[in-house]
């Protein structure tokens, strides 16, 4: 739901106060998680990767998907989407050392091609790249790299607190942009944009992290992040209901072809999903997930 959402807030509200200002409230939450489960700072290093993190999904990702929905449909935004599995695959590999095996690859291609075909077929890719293509493309390719990095984190700090510490570390340059929007633009919107604002702070930026980093630190990142190949037909379906465009019956058609290629990636082997011994070392991470 996160894209229609977004399209919903950016319609009434400024787009940077929507990238920043879910991201401001989302770490008060974060704080107030930390502080009640009293764990560990992280290290010198992770916070490192930490910068990465909210690099990719703290601002990068919010940030331009907030530009490219000012004048974009969600619909379309989905278009651009699809290739979110494979880049974070790709950073699967270059950042955590995963090694899929031939036919998770294949199987990624075949849920991708079916995607891109159908909405194809029905009229949402077409022309050329737009400007708002290109912030969709930017958003893709650092939500990639910060899935990737937060799924390496997750094995060590646990899937809740990797995004926790990574929206207070942007603290520093969340608030400061999101007051400048709200003193630049008051805001002034409705209900329905409120609750979009409201729904991307709570779910989108926070809880959906939850379960998110630590499915991918536990199944493998690049195994588990293909599941988001059901991403676009679920962003189309949530598109008509939340805002009237029209879902055809070849959706359902799509979004079961595509659920049987994750069905066919999960049941691949290799590409291990953490270092051996990883449990043993670290039972308190393993419960934390």
């Amino acid at each position: 739901m996160s894209l229609p959402m977004t399209r919903v807030a950016v319609q009434a509200l400024d787009p940077w106060l929507v990238a920043f200002g879910r991201s401001v409230g989302a770490a008060l939450l974060a704080g107030a998680y930390l502080w009640l489960t009293a764990g560990p700072r992280p290290t010198r290093e992770q916070w490192r990767r930490l910068a990465v993190v909210a690099l990719g999904v703290v601002v990068g990702f919010p940030l331009f998907t907030s530009l490219a929905l000012t004048t974009q449909t969600s619909a379309h935004g989905a278009v651009v989407v699809t290739v979110l599995p494979a880049m974070t695959a790709v950073f699967a590999v270059l950042r955590a050392g995963e090694r899929p095996p031939p036919l998770f690859w294949l199987a990624s291609a075949a849920g991708l091609a079916l995607v891109l075909a159908f909405l194809a077929a029905g009229g949402a890719l077409r022309g050329a790249l737009s400007p708002a293509d290109m912030f969709l493309l930017a958003a893709v390719t650092l939500c990639g790299l910060g899935y990737a990095e937060g799924g390496v984190l997750a094995r060590e700090l646990g899937g809740a607190r990797t995004i926790c510490w990574a929206l207070l570390l942007s603290l520093p340059v969340t608030v400061p942009i999101t007051t400048v929007a709200a003193v630049a633009d008051p805001p002034s919107a409705g209900v329905a944009a409120w609750s979009a604002f409201g729904y991307l702070t709570v779910v989108s930026m926070f809880l959906g992290f939850f379960a998110w980093y630590a499915g991918l630190a536990r199944g493998g990142i690049a195994k588990v992040g293909q599941i988001q190949l059901a991403q676009p037909v679920l962003t189309l379906l949530w598109s008509a209901l939340l805002l009237g465009e029209a879902v055809t019956p070849a959706a359902v058609a799509v979004a079961a072809a595509v659920l049987a290629c994750v069905v066919l990636i999960q049941r691949t082997r290799g590409g291990g999903a953490r270092p051996a011994g990883y449990a043993q070392a670290h039972p308190e991470q393993a419960a934390q997930r």
